[in-house]
Order: C-alpha cells, then structure tokens, then sequence
C-alpha cells in the first residue's frame, strides 16, 4: 500500500476494537489506504473508556490525521459506558465479553414474557454480552453507581464524542447509528427507535440515550473542523468496508467469531442464535455471533508446542475427520449457544488417533462447524447464501481456509488483507463528507478458495459428530 497521499480528499476510519485501536486513512474517492496507525488496548473484559482515548491519540500520533477532511469511528458492540450528566464516567466499561451479566439477561429474558416477547419488541433476546443485561448487573451488583448513572452509551459512541468534544469529557450531545444501537437490547432495528421501558427494566429508571444519527449523516465537527460521521458497531462496519452483496455472508475468525450478511428484512429468532441487529445503510444485518475462534487456534498450537505456521501444517497433514477426534471449543464459555460457564470437551480420543496432526485438524474443524452452524441459522431466518468471505487473522491459515470451503457448502473467498472494520468507518467518513444519498463505491479483491478433496459424506459425518457431542455435554 502506499505510504503517502494527497493532501486533500482524506478521510479516516477508526477500529476500536476489544483488543487495539486502529486507525486507516484513506482517499475518499478510491479508498486506496495511504496511513495506517495502531495502539493497543489493556487486556480485560472491563476497561476505563480514557485507554481508548489514550490509544487513540498514540495511534493517531506524527500527524497521522493531517490534511484528513472527515472521520468516523467503527466500535466492539455492546459495551456498557455508564456516565454522569457531566461526562464522568461511573465506572469501568463492561466490554461485550464479560460474561458476568450471564444471569442478568436470563432474569431480562423471563420478565418481559420470553425470548419471543424480546424479539417482537426489539428483535434480538438479552444474552450477557448486550448492553441492557450489563444495566441490569449494575442495578444489581453496584446500585450505588446505579444511581449516580444519567447517561448511557456505546464504545463507539463515547469516542465519538470525544471527538466531537476535542478531547473534553462530554459533547454537546451523545450520538450513535441504528447499527449498534441495535445491539443494546433496548433499541428496534425494525421500527428504528427506542424501547425506554425496557432500559427502566433493566436499570430501574430511565436515562439520557445517545441521538440516533441517520446513514451518511454527520454527528458533526471536531473543534477544528474536521466533520464526523455517525460511526457504528464494528461487525457493521466490516460490511459496509467490504461492501456486502446480497447473498455474500461473512465469516469473520478474530477474537471472537461471527457469521453475518445484509437483507433487506430484520431478523426475528427467538432461539437468540442470530439477532435482527441494523447495519450502517438502512438495511439489516443478521448476525451470529460466537467467543471462541483465532484463539481456539492459538490454544491448540500452545498446547502442542508449536508456532502457528507449524499448527498449520499439521492440520493439513491429518485426515478429515481428524481420526474421529471431534473438539467443541468452548474455552472461554459460549455465548452462541449461551454457555457462559461452558468448558471446552476434546470427543472420540482413542490411541490411534492422539496424535499432533489429528489433534490441529480437530481444532481447526471444531471451530469452523461453530460457525459453520452459524451460516446454517441465517439461512433459517431466509437469508440467501450463496458465497461466504473469510475475513478475521485466523482467515490466513490456509488449513482454515481449506476447510471452511468444504465445510460451508458454497464458495469460499477470501479479501485482500485489511482493516475492514476501519475501512468501512472510513467510507461511512466519505459518505457524510460527501452528503450523497449513498456511500462512495470502492472496489474490494478477494480470492477464492479451492475446495478441498474431502468427499460430502466426510463433511456430513465431521458436521454429525460435532452436533452429537453438543448435544450430549449440554442438551
């Protein structure tokens, strides 16, 4: 990629993810990326928002930003930021990973009437990820804090504001996109608007929620000038970055996993496997989501000890099927199905096929099934799948890619390496820089995959298996 660009026609995207900041500047016509920068974020489920500022500015450090018009913030989803009416933040943000509000969103679930009454009202069931079961762990847990609470945002909100704020701890006003919002549990993706009952049920009282800025609008200026785009949720915004086609579903392999695809139609799964979430256009965005996947692969190339590239050749070694080895990768707990106090279980061993190889193929094969499922329930919500994109670090093992293409059922590509996230932040920029109806067309690569040699049955059975072993830990 170049390193250098012109000095006008600049715009800027923000990955705020779970684990760094990431920042990519990019030309608003081409969305050729001229600069990159990066910073990374405290390791832990729980963070003051103030790290994300301080890695913002390090990523943005040595004039990163100069001669950028526009800019705009994609953010990990869910996250609960608790303020005061001054910008002073309550306490740590509980990240979409903290799993502590796991009986929360059962209690959520049970007192509005089901899974279904969640889903007629905001489309998505409560698991512990969502904002509105963190509310609830805090009303709970620190009623306290509860009470000194007037304000509540996402992460992707709370930088946002800061920008707008140049660098002040509050804006004139909170904003955020149906995207995210849509993840909190109290917002409808389908009526595009609040339910404030439901954060009452949840914290006991209402508060201040941020204002919903519409597609390619602005949520405005930085003091210097610089116009800021609505920003969203980070799966919204590898989308739009890599400009999702009706019948293109993603499969996205980073810390955790995640299978989504635009529609014109919101979701409505009362399992709570796929959530009728918003994307960043005005469409839907249909997403499963799970915890374990790139570090199912790191776990299992430690457990061996070796380094990845060796992990990645003993998969390709083994057999499909991994000898009757069969790994449900619940290392972290689960949150699709919702497992949080779940443990990983390793099926099938016996003598003959405990071996290196065997062993990597069984982790690369129990991770893709997870998410393999995952395409299965879009096409349950009537989402047509007709090719699926690997995107995430894990997508560079050519042991993943090998068997994704034969575990999904249809063809497999893989995107150029990038920032997605940041790119499709970057193009929201350009969208609100440009005030056009829609967002600026910027052409992606992508390779596809070739099919391994593995026949339908071996699929079927690898599938079977995983499903039985399911079944039999958890019901």
């Amino acid at each position: 990629m170049s390193t250098s660009g012109r000095s006008r026609n600049l715009v800027a995207g923000v990955d705020s993810s779970t684990q760094s900041t990431k920042v990519v500047v990019v030309d608003a016509e081409s969305g050729e990326v001229v600069r990159e920068g990066r910073a990374p974020h405290p390791d832990a489920t729980s963070v003051d928002p103030a790290r994300w500022w301080e890695a913002f500015e390090k990523a943005t450090a040595d004039g990163l930003l100069d001669g950028v018009e526009a800019i705009a913030v994609g953010g990990q989803q869910h996250g609960m930021v608790a303020m005061e009416a001054d910008g002073t933040v309550v306490r740590d943000a509980l990240l979409w990973n903290d799993v502590r509000s796991a009986s929360a969103a059962s209690d959520l679930v049970d007192e509005l009437g089901g899974p279904q009454a969640w889903v007629d009202a905001v489309g998505v069931v409560p698991g512990a990820s969502m904002t509105a079961s963190k509310l609830r762990w805090l009303a709970r847990n620190e009623p306290e804090n509860a009470e000194r609470v007037t304000d509540v945002v996402l992460p992707h909100d709370w930088l946002t504001g800061r920008l707008l704020a140049g660098g002040q701890d509050r804006p004139e006003r909170w904003t955020t996109d149906r995207g995210d919002a849509s993840g909190t549990a109290y917002f409808s993706a389908r009526d595009d608007r609040y339910r404030e009952d439901l954060v009452e049920l949840a914290l006991g009282k209402r508060v201040g929620l941020p204002h919903v800025v519409a597609p390619g609008e602005a949520a405005g200026r930085t003091p210097s000038g610089l116009v800021v785009g609505a920003g969203t949720g980070d799966n919204m915004g590898a989308a739009l970055g890599l400009g999702l086609a009706e019948g293109d579903a993603v499969v996205s392999l980073g810390t955790s996993g995640t299978v989504f695809a635009v529609s014109d139609v919101a979701a409505a799964d009362p399992s709570g496997d796929v959530a009728g979430f918003a994307d960043a256009t005005g469409r839907h965005l249909p997403l499963m989501c799970t915890l374990n996947a790139a570090r199912v692969l790191v776990a299992g190339a430690r457990m061996l000890g070796v380094d990845q590239a060796r992990f990645d050749e003993l998969a390709l070694a083994a057999e499909p099927g991994a000898g009757g080895l069969t790994l449900l990768p619940y290392l972290d707990g689960e949150r699709t199905p919702p497992l949080p106090e779940a443990t990983g279980t390793l099926g099938g061993l016996t003598r003959a096929n405990m071996t290196p190889e065997n062993l990597a193929r069984a982790a690369v094969e129990g991770m893709l099934c997870n998410l393999a499922d995952g395409v299965d329930a879009l096409r349950a919500q009537g989402v047509q799948v007709r090719r699926v994109l690997l995107i995430g670090g894990a997508s560079a093992s050519r042991a993943v890619r090998t068997v994704a293409a034969d575990l999904f059922g249809v063809p497999v590509a893989v995107p150029a390496p990038g920032e997605y996230v940041g790119l499709g932040a970057a193009r929201q920029a350009a969208w609100a820089l440009s005030g056009g109806n829609e967002p600026p067309a910027w052409d992606v690569q992508d390779e596809d995959v070739e099919p391994g040699a593995t026949p339908s049955e071996a699929v079927e059975e690898i599938r079977e298996r995983y499903a039985a072993l399911r079944v039999s830990r958890h019901g």
